[in-house]
């Protein structure tokens, strides 16, 4: 009876031991090492001058508050973070059906990023060809400023960045 009860119990150890679930870590996903971002102003292959000043400044304060690195000059920077806004461009949503006027247009913008280790020069994170939309409505009586939907472009795209950011490497 005893060596049945031992074996019973060795058994359930080994099975608490190897129970074959997943094993998964919580916390940070990125190199502990890194603590410091470089945002140099976004490059602008675009006519809209507002809009790179507007991400950089976003990317910064994205960064600043929703993660736990600091931004710092390129040269003092663990890692830097450059952007090039490739297009801009409008698309018409819908129209009036009485005057055929544009009312609602999609603002689009495509961004490249890369987020490179300074210490190694090799890119942590690379994207081409990132697109983020905003609709305004261009007509009357709402007459909505393409600067609306600038920010919530500037926005939208900075928040994905600094998300991918901390996503798996």
């Amino acid at each position: 009876m005893k060596h049945r009860a031992a074996l019973l119990l060795c058994l359930v150890a080994s099975l608490v031991a190897c129970d074959g679930a997943p094993k998964y870590e919580s916390g940070q996903r990125y190199d502990k090492g890194v603590r410091t971002v470089a945002v140099p102003v976004a490059k602008n292959a675009t006519f809209d001058r507002k809009v790179a000043p507007e991400l950089t400044d976003a990317l910064v304060k994205a960064i600043e508050s929703g993660t736990h690195f600091r931004v710092a000059s390129e040269g003092r920077a663990d890692t830097v973070l450059r952007a090039t806004i490739r297009t801009i461009d409008l698309q018409q949503i819908s129209k009036s059906r009485g005057t055929s006027l544009t009312e609602e247009m999609s603002l689009n913008v495509t961004v490249d990023y890369e987020w490179i280790d300074q210490r190694t020069g090799k890119p942590l994170v690379q994207r081409n060809g990132f697109r983020e939309s905003a609709v305004f409505v261009a007509s009357l009586p709402i007459q909505q400023p393409i600067d609306l939907a600038r920010f919530q472009v500037v926005e939208q795209l900075a928040t994905a960045i600094v998300d991918s950011m901390q996503a798996d490497w």
